[in-house]
């Protein structure tokens, strides 16, 4: 399922946006007040869906869009003026007031992008990506969401698929012992 990052100025759009997520089966990755904040949580999280109640009033979020709009999908939920204040095609838009069954069929919509978007890992490549991040955690005392953060951005920044890293790492254990 898709890492949800739910961000928006006031503390009770964002306690109502998650108490509709929750009962309707959603998990959130974040909570976040401002758009500094959902920039850090963005940057931890490798990929998922941003819901904004509002807009943000420290940052643009054209801006933010179009930085980290190639592993995210953006859903704005605002009045009208706010959602004319947007102008990147990376984010949906919905206009508030509306129904929570409005905020879960767009949420549903974006979470089936969003997988559809995602690589699909063969069997094989799927079983060294587990077994390197079980290694990662228990040689680092990491949990899961880190070691395959670490694991990731290792391989971004080699050009290399996370399943070569993995068998890499693998490998060089394997010739330790």
């Amino acid at each position: 399922m898709a890492r949800i990052v739910l961000v928006g100025a006031s503390a009770a759009g964002r306690a109502q946006l998650s108490r509709l997520l929750a009962s309707s089966g959603f998990s959130l990755f974040r909570l976040c007040a401002s758009g500094s904040e959902l920039r850090r949580a963005l940057g931890e999280c490798e990929d998922g869906i941003v819901l904004v109640a509002g807009g943000l009033k420290d940052a643009p979020l054209d801006d933010i869009a179009a930085d980290f709009g190639g592993s995210f999908q953006f859903l704005l939920i605002g009045r009208p003026d706010a959602l004319e204040a947007c102008e990147s095609p990376r984010v949906f838009r919905l206009a508030w007031p509306c129904s929570g069954s409005a905020v879960i069929g767009a949420v549903e919509m974006l979470s089936q992008l969003h997988h559809m978007r995602l690589p699909h890992r063969t069997g094989e490549d799927r079983t060294l990506v587990e077994d390197a991040k079980r290694l990662l955690m228990k040689e680092y005392g990491i949990d899961e969401p880190e070691a395959h953060r670490r694991m990731q951005l290792y391989a971004m920044r080699r050009g290399v698929k996370m399943a070569d890293y993995a068998a890499l790492l693998l490998q060089g254990r394997n010739d330790d012992a």
